[in-house]
């Protein structure tokens, strides 16, 4: 079967991209072959694989027009996408916040989960390794919460681990203390919102940020919550911040369980909760993986040497057991 599909010259010159990337992408991951002549796309295969490759290509085509970027990470998505049969555009026309030209949009399927889950359930619990967007996610997910007015602050904390959560000795009042800390939930602000805004916030309390010790003995009502780097949290600790919710409120944990930075013999709060709460109603757990990482290509490589670097020193230890 041969179906041809006829595009405005924007969007083919959008497919096109260097060196056809895009196409050439698509036809790896679909079953016929895909020719772009001049603004007309060519589809030849059996008759099944052609009517795929027919809404996928209009789907695409359909993102372009509505002014979305057909980036590296939006081709893994894409891609991503059409391995786990999902459609590409009901992830990609996820905007989750929007405002003086930036977009912020799950980019692959379990990013798409991620954010469908923490509008969904009081508390979700996102896991995976660097780059896979559960801390940026969050952070666009509770400023679009403030600026419907469904929550009337924004609390940002994380666990000061390397200062044992003793702060006194840093110079200046606790924002210089924490900032070290909190700095990349602090960049995704200044990524989604004017400095001159998130300052007046910080100043009025609107977005509140504090060590993780600080939490102790507060109800946080009507509130956004994120526990960044969960994963030097202790058991004690993660308990005393999910005892924290309040009314009207929402909470994000995210870390990476293969960077935990506690005792060797201290064990994470976040693979805790993954024990205790896994099938608590309102509580869901999101795990994203290498596949996720929307960074640097080569972030994702690292990612995925390390993992299969971890698994093989796992089957050597078993084996050395079993001996």
């Amino acid at each position: 079967m041969r179906t041809q599909i006829e595009l405005s010259n924007d969007v083919a010159a959008e497919l096109a991209g260097p060196g056809d990337a895009i196409m050439r992408t698509l036809e790896d991951h679909l079953d016929c072959d895909i020719f772009l002549r001049g603004n007309v796309v060519t589809l030849d295969g059996a008759d099944a694989a052609v009517a795929t490759a027919e809404t996928v290509v209009r789907e695409v085509s359909d993102l372009v027009r509505q002014g979305h970027e057909i980036a590296p990470g939006t081709i893994e998505a894409i891609t991503g996408a059409l391995d786990r049969h999902e459609s590409p555009s009901r992830i990609l026309e996820d905007v989750v916040w929007a405002h003086r030209g930036v977009k912020v949009a799950p980019k692959t399927v379990n990013q798409k989960r991620y954010v469908d889950s923490i509008r969904a359930n009081t508390i979700t619990v996102g896991i995976g390794p660097a780059g896979t967007g559960k801390s940026f996610l969050a952070v666009a997910m509770a400023v679009a919460a403030l600026s419907r007015r469904e929550v009337s602050r924004i609390v940002l904390t994380r666990p000061a681990v390397e200062a044992g959560e003793r702060l006194g000795f840093l110079p200046g009042d606790v924002m210089a203390k924490v900032d070290p800390y909190l700095r990349p939930l602090f960049d995704a602000l200044y990524a989604m919102l004017e400095p001159e805004r998130v300052n007046q916030h910080l100043e009025r309390g609107v977005i509140e940020v504090a060590p993780l010790a600080f939490m102790r003995g507060r109800t946080l009502n009507d509130s956004f919550i994120i526990l960044d780097e969960a994963q030097n949290t202790s058991p004690e600790q993660m308990k005393m911040f999910l005892t924290r919710l309040g009314f009207g409120s929402k909470v994000v944990v995210t870390g990476d369980i293969t960077q935990i930075d506690l005792e060797r013999d201290q064990r994470s709060g976040l693979v805790v909760i993954g024990d205790i709460l896994e099938d608590v109603d309102g509580i869901e757990f999101v795990r994203m993986g290498g596949e996720d990482v929307v960074r640097h290509k080569l972030v994702q490589r690292i990612v995925e040497a390390y993992e299969s670097h971890g698994r093989e020193q796992t089957t050597d230890l078993r084996r050395a057991r079993g001996k």
